[in-house]
């Protein structure tokens, strides 16, 4: 499930075109300045003004009670665990979460928590699958305490999982007794192509996240919200892992700038997406699975090229993609233009026609 990094082969030339992730997505000059100007103190106290203002604008934006800043998105599911649960418990997620394939084993090691994978098509599981799940408690199965989604489902394709959908499978663990958490790496992406506020679309769950350092553009920085008691404990966890990040506010400007300047324009990254998709269903044996946002799964099975093939011949022409799981991957973001969009898909029309 894991993309291998971005690796140029002797004599590439210089990237030009970056598809391999929005998390390769560098802070803008304006954004620079503004981290440049940032008023800042000492995070642990709370004497960082900046950090505060992130802290209280997240907050507001999801309709939480508190926030607290974390370097990482994978910071923020690990400490959301950790204070949501016991070792020994289960949390119930999709079989391709990130939870699960993407953060090191960190749930095994640090947690101690088990994780129930659910199967479901994009990502996403039904409110029948997470009550079909639900174990009967007595002595021989582990406490089941917490239900994750994860908005967009990466692996489902970039995929927005409906409201009403993430409404369902929560009323179904709350009625189990558990807690509900929300990987929110993507979550402006999904509020952005479904018009529905943050607020609204993460009302039914206990804690959230949001990334800044994928579509928002930051070179750093998560901000995970919940209710001010469970913040408080997440504190605890937070100076277990390794403390504060005291004059944090230079990073947390960079945030404050992404929420102010780059959120609506998520919709050309999927207009981009869009377009790259259309391009790319027209080439012979090319199976494109219609992008909802700002990731583009293919399959180029049918076309007889091998996945390393078609990344070491694009790279070779200066662009990057991933392969994750049998399919290519292709990221749009605001580095990443309409024109360099067309580029990318006639280099992979060239790259495939050339055979194996």
């Amino acid at each position: 499930m894991v993309h291998a990094p971005v690796r140029a082969p002797a004599g590439a030339p210089k990237l030009r075109i970056n598809l391999y992730s929005d998390t390769q997505t560098r802070p803008t000059p304006a954004m620079k300045d503004a981290m440049m100007r940032a008023e800042v103190g000492d995070e642990q106290h709370g004497d960082d003004p900046t950090v505060d203002a992130l802290c209280a604008r997240m907050a507001a934006l999801t309709g939480k009670e508190a926030a607290m800043f974390l370097p990482s998105g994978t910071m923020c599911n690990v400490i959301a665990i950790l204070t949501h649960c016991r070792k020994g418990d289960e949390v119930v997620a999709h079989e391709t979460s990130h939870i699960l394939h993407n953060e090191g084993g960190a749930h095994a090691a640090l947690t101690g928590v088990q994780i129930l994978p659910l199967v479901g098509p994009r990502g996403m599981f039904s409110a029948e699958a997470v009550r079909a799940a639900i174990r009967p408690r007595n002595r021989y199965a582990p406490p089941q305490r917490l239900l994750e989604v994860e908005q967009t489902a990466n692996i489902g394709g970039g995929a927005v999982w409906p409201l009403a959908q993430l409404n369902a499978v929560a009323a179904v663990a709350r009625e189990a007794g558990w807690a509900t958490h929300m990987d929110g790496a993507r979550l402006m992406n999904a509020c952005v192509a479904a018009a529905i506020a943050p607020a609204d679309m993460v009302a039914a769950y206990d804690s959230v996240w949001l990334d800044f350092t994928k579509g928002l553009g930051a070179p750093l920085g998560a901000v995970l919200c919940g209710s001010a008691a469970f913040i408080d404990e997440a504190w605890r966890w937070k100076q277990r892992l390794g403390g504060s990040m005291r004059q944090a506010g230079i990073c947390a400007a960079a945030c404050l700038h992404a929420l102010d300047h780059h959120v609506a324009r998520l919709a050309d990254d999927h207009a981009n997406a869009q377009a790259l998709a259309g391009a790319l269903a027209r080439l012979p044996g090319v199976r494109v699975e219609t992008p909802e946002t700002n990731l583009v799964f293919f399959d180029i099975a049918d076309t007889g090229v091998a996945e390393a093939s078609l990344l070491a011949r694009l790279r070779a022409r200066g662009v990057a993609l991933s392969a994750l799981g049998g399919r290519m991957r292709a990221c749009t973001h605001l580095d990443v233009t309409r024109a360099m969009v067309d580029e990318a898909a006639a280099l992979i029309a060239e790259a495939l026609a050339a055979g194996p």
